[in-house]
């Protein structure tokens, strides 16, 4: 799904037109990355949490000449689904299996 197809989506459900619903999913989204940049984590009860997590400094290889490469110690968002999200989705697919099975 792209973010055209989450407008669309949205504003279907809501009432709101394409362009307002455009606006709020930017302001989330410059909001949600505001937050990270700040070190703060977002929490949405039900769905998940952003967070920023520490990667380790570590040797990597080009896989294409076989030299290691060093990769610094950096940071990098990370999305985690709460667990209510987690099984909703599970049990979506099982069903899902279940129905495709006959």
């Amino acid at each position: 799904m792209t973010k055209a197809d989450l407008v669309d989506r949205i504003a279907e459900g809501t009432g709101l037109t394409k362009l307002e619903t455009e606006a709020v999913i930017d302001g989330f989204m410059i909001t949600v990355r505001e937050a990270l940049e700040a070190d703060e984590s977002v929490e949405l009860r039900g769905f998940g949490s952003f967070r920023v997590k520490e990667r380790a400094a570590r040797t990597a290889r080009n896989p294409q000449t076989d030299e290691p490469v060093a990769v610094p110690r950096h940071f990098v968002p990370v999305f985690k689904a709460s667990q209510e999200f987690r099984r909703i989705v599970n049990e979506a697919h099982l069903a899902a299996e279940r129905r495709a099975r006959g």
